[in-house]
């Protein structure tokens, strides 16, 4: 999805969480990249944490200033309630043994994962968003203050 597309009352909004997406993707591709098994695990544990972080962003503000708006939007909300079940499940095997011989198997799923959830996050539920002309200034100003408070906790 094009950000510079995006309507002014919801670019603040869905530009910090394709922010979230490309640096998550930037991640993986590290992962993938090297061979160094210590850098493996830093780079698990950096997308684990991201990860918590975006999820709970979106749980408690980006989902909640959806629901309701359209039958689409709520099976789509519904679908990605379940991916990031899915990808909490993974996340808490990759830091409970973050040097394990798991880790690979574990961290490859997680990415595939995610990045199809990525996918259908940008290409349906933000475009039906936008269809809907559902204003986000307000969220996006609750979901910067709550991604501050996060990452301070995490810190």
């Amino acid at each position: 999805m094009d950000k510079s597309k995006i309507p002014a009352d919801q670019a603040e909004a869905l530009g910090a969480l394709m922010d979230d997406h490309r640096a998550v993707k930037k991640l993986f591709k590290a992962f993938k990249d090297t061979g160094d098994r210590h850098e493996k695990k830093s780079i698990a544990l950096e997308v684990c944490q991201q990860l918590t972080v975006h999820a709970t962003i979106e749980e408690e503000i980006f989902y909640p200033a959806l629901r309701g708006v359209g039958d689409d939007i709520d099976d789509m909300l519904d679908e990605a309630q379940v991916e990031h079940q899915v990808a909490k499940d993974l996340i808490a095997a990759i830091e409970e043994d973050p040097a394990g011989d798991m880790l690979e198997a574990n961290f490859t799923v997680l990415s595939e994962y995610v990045s199809h959830h990525i996918e259908e996050e940008e290409g349906e539920l933000f475009k039906h968003a936008i269809k809907a002309k559902v204003n986000l200034r307000d969220v996006a100003a609750a979901m910067a203050a709550r991604k501050e408070e996060l990452m301070q906790q995490t810190a």
